[in-house]
């Protein structure tokens, strides 16, 4: 596997760190927990045991977790001892994740399990094979634990759904944990699991994270694939366009390591692009653009005053960080509204309106209500627009090959924010998460890294870069990681 960024120095490093703060190790990293299981230090059962008595012990007070395969992965685990033990005598190399435990999101994929997607109707769903980013991360040697929360359709930036109930956010029960991912944040930031899976088609990698307090990657659209044998139906034209597989961690080196596996070539997703995961080094200071707030966002304070810490921990790894007002951010973001929306209204509403809970079509009303209703010249043209937005921000790029924005401008809202009506959800979407849908209809890659706490609750910030630059962006997000710190480490302190 090509590596996205050496590990080893992490590794060397984060073993120092344990060794002085004797950290449980459900605390551990991934990087860390698999070089332990190389070397002998711990075996894959008793790093399995960790994680599953950590996850008994934090899961019932935050619903993070809705499928425990407890039983399975301990086997699974014991079986990767014996085969880590026979390859050691043949001298052969176990996969980078070998023995590791992971989670997966229940909407996607897993031999033998119910991708549900949060919906009651599919319950029954049972997966006849594994999605490839499920095979890719079993090839890698990792041990699945247990599946991750959704709202319904994983069309909600909150997660609750009527099948499996509230997801709570681990720093705070009455704000919410973020969406569609946000099972996968709140289990990564409770230290259930080393590495998540999510997807993202509006923030639903990067809205999670923030909210939790941890890192992650939404990466270059066709960088990882993405398909599921048990659908009945190809996803929309949008869904395949803007949608990407990813990882979140709590640290940047795991979110690295969970890129580099889950973006292995398979052939069931012709979108994916086998584009290494290390480009040429750029030109040094790197330029980075610190995205100018649009003058009709409201924001908060301290939120802002944390995303231009952020920059000056740029500026102190030796960026040199401007601000620039960013291309079309408003025509972007519109845009990313119509078309996912006209794909839903015409392609998906009759079935979800008969299938979904109340507060999901409450909220859904207020989606529909963003958009501009586009018939199908409309529609067309829109496509052929994106065009030119992408063609803008690739030209952009090209001159700051980096953009620090946020996540949010705004304090993380309480659960089921979006419950408020039509104005409360374009308030939500139009004014807080602006930066992060923004990033999808152009399908270039956008990492999040916690930068700090407002108010007792982590902010984030969003580093985007230039298509298939998921190196540069994890560069840059890892210079800020130096200065911040694990920020689950204090959530863990305080409890």
């Amino acid at each position: 596997m090509s590596r996205c960024g050496s590990t080893e120095p992490t590794i060397k490093k984060q073993a120092e760190e344990r060794h002085v703060t004797n950290a449980p190790i459900w605390q551990w990293s991934a990087v860390e927990t698999a070089a332990a299981i190389r070397s002998g230090e711990a075996t894959s059962e008793q790093v399995v045991r960790a994680h599953l008595e950590r996850m008994h012990e934090a899961n019932p007070a935050l619903n993070a977790v809705v499928v425990d395969l407890g039983a399975a992965a301990l086997a699974a685990a014991k079986v990767a001892d014996a085969t880590l033990a026979a390859s050691k005598r043949q001298g052969n190399a176990v996969g980078p994740l070998h023995g590791v435990p992971v989670t997966i999101k229940i909407n996607i994929d897993v031999e033998g399990q119910a991708n549900s997607n949060g919906v009651v109707a599919f319950k029954d769903n049972i997966a006849p094979g594994d999605s490839p980013v499920t095979a890719n991360l079993k090839k890698a040697g990792a041990v699945i634990i247990g599946l991750t929360n959704t709202p319904e359709f994983s069309l909600r930036g909150f997660t609750d759904n009527p099948l499996h109930g509230l997801t709570r956010n681990p720093w705070n029960a009455d704000v919410t944990c973020g969406g569609s991912s946000g099972g996968a944040g709140a289990s990564i930031a409770a230290g259930i699991g080393t590495i998540a899976h999510g997807n993202d088609i509006g923030g639903s990698l990067r809205w999670p994270a923030h909210c939790n307090g941890i890192a992650t990657i939404k990466p270059t659209q066709g960088r990882i694939p993405a398909f599921n044998p048990s659908a009945t139906a190809e996803r929309p034209l949008m869904a395949q366009f803007m949608s990407s597989q990813g990882p979140l961690a709590r640290h940047i080196a795991d979110v690295r390591l969970g890129l580099e596996v889950m973006a292995q070539r398979d052939p069931r997703d012709p979108w994916f692009v086998p584009a290494p995961l290390t480009g040429p080094k750029p030109a040094t200071p790197i330029k980075v653009a610190l995205a100018k707030i649009p003058e009709d966002m409201a924001t908060d304070r301290g939120v802002i005053a944390l995303q231009r810490k952020a920059a000056d921990h740029l500026a102190d790894a030796g960026y040199a960080v401007s601000e620039v007002e960013l291309p079309d951010l408003n025509k972007v973001w519109q845009l990313w509204c119509d078309l996912i929306m006209t794909e839903v209204r015409v392609l998906q509403q009759d079935q979800m309106l008969a299938t979904t809970s109340a507060d999901f079509q409450k909220s859904f009303r207020g989606f529909i209500a963003m958009a501009n209703p586009l018939d199908q010249a409309g529609y067309m043209k829109a496509i052929a627009e994106r065009s030119r937005h992408i063609r803008n921000w690739m030209t952009f790029l090209e001159q700051y090959p980096l953009v620090l924005m946020p996540t949010t401008v705004r304090k993380t809202p309480e659960v089921n924010a979006d419950l408020g009506g039509d104005q409360r959800v374009k308030e939500l979407f139009w004014n807080d998460l602006r930066f992060i849908s923004s990033m999808n209809v152009l399908g270039l890659p956008a990492a999040v890294v916690p930068v700090g706490l407002h108010e007792g609750m982590p902010v984030g910030v969003q580093i985007v870069g230039s298509r298939y630059r998921e190196d540069m962006c994890l560069d840059a997000a890892e210079a800020i990681e130096r200065k911040a710190g694990i920020l689950a480490r204090q959530l863990w302190e305080r409890r």
